[in-house]
């Protein structure tokens, strides 16, 4: 074994193994219970925008709408400060931007015109909802066979688990918190699972590569050192990613809060499942040095069998 320092971490695999399985039941009960809150791009609506001749805070303006009787009412800017975008999840009808329009003006002593009235129609949301939903398990089951082929089937388990741990999770914290799941974050998701698996092929090949190069050692030994020296990448990746990611979530404006959101859950947990998910499925599947060394060839094993 090498003489530079190692972390124990799977020492600590089976505390890790009880804390994902707890992290993954609230998601998947709290998906099945609360579900999630799908936006207008899902569920099909009416979007207004509107213009102020000056900024207003955003609070005022869903206040207004709320007080006026309007259900799931989403308020953020569009472009400029006082240019802003209204979501209601209602039928839309052909004056139904005029009414909201009037009701702003009833709210505030600044000047509001009407910009666009649209319909997103609930069929196109559903065809989106439907679509995305299979565009995340064809993402899962391709990353599957991408590792088994470049690695072994142990590992293609092991990165599935992780990347499918990852999405349970951040789904499961936007529907414990009930925020707006649209198709920008659709889109944090997909992205999730390529950050996860980036990180993860990183640890395997890295395994793959002591378990051929270090002759002694146990399985548990092998992983703790391939994790200790890939440690230092995997923070610095997740720390630099972090800080532009809060740089989005602060100054990109509303409608990319939720983006940001579900990138910065996926990046902290990608990282945590880099390393005591996918290599934690590798020690229960009894991973060994015979599973990644290459097969012998006929020949070569008759000639070891001759005296």
């Amino acid at each position: 074994m090498s003489n530079e320092k190692v972390i124990n971490f799977m020492g600590l695999r089976k505390v890790a193994a009880a804390f994902s399985i707890a992290l993954v039941l609230v998601a998947i009960g709290s998906l099945a219970i609360n579900q999630l809150r799908f936006g207008l791009d899902f569920t099909g609506g009416a979007l207004i925008e509107v213009e102020y001749a000056r900024e207003v805070p955003l609070d005022q303006v869903r206040e207004t709408l709320g007080g006026a009787g309007y259900q799931d009412v989403t308020v953020q800017t569009f472009g400029s400060p006082t240019d802003i975008l209204v979501r209601l999840q209602q039928d839309h009808t052909p004056t139904l931007g005029d009414e909201v329009l009037a009701t702003l003006r009833e709210g505030t002593d600044t000047e509001v015109s009407l910009r666009r009235s649209e319909f997103v129609g609930a069929q196109v949301g559903e065809e989106l909802r439907e679509q995305g939903g299979l565009g995340m398990l064809l993402a899962l089951g391709l990353v599957m066979l991408y590792v088994a082929f470049r690695f072994q089937f142990k590992f293609s388990v092991g990165a599935v688990v992780a990347l499918a741990h990852d999405v349970l999770i951040v789904l499961g914290i936007f529907s414990l918190l009930r925020i707006e799941f649209d198709l920008t974050v659709l889109a944090a998701i997909l992205a999730v699972i390529g950050y996860s698996l980036n990180d993860t092929i990183v640890v395997s090949d890295r395994i793959r590569e002591n378990f051929r190069k270090v002759r002694k050692g146990s399985s548990e030994e092998i992983i703790n050192l391939s994790l200790s020296q890939t440690l230092g990448r995997t923070l610095v990746t997740s720390l630099t990613t972090l800080l532009v990611l809060l740089a989005l979530f602060f100054f990109g404006g509303e409608m990319i809060h939720g983006f940001a959101t579900a990138l910065m859950i996926g990046v902290l947990v990608g990282t945590y499942s880099s390393i005591y998910v996918a290599a934690n499925v590798l020690m229960a599947m009894n991973v060994c040095r015979e599973d990644l060394l290459p097969p012998e060839k006929e020949e070569d094993a008759e000639l070891d069998e001759r005296p």
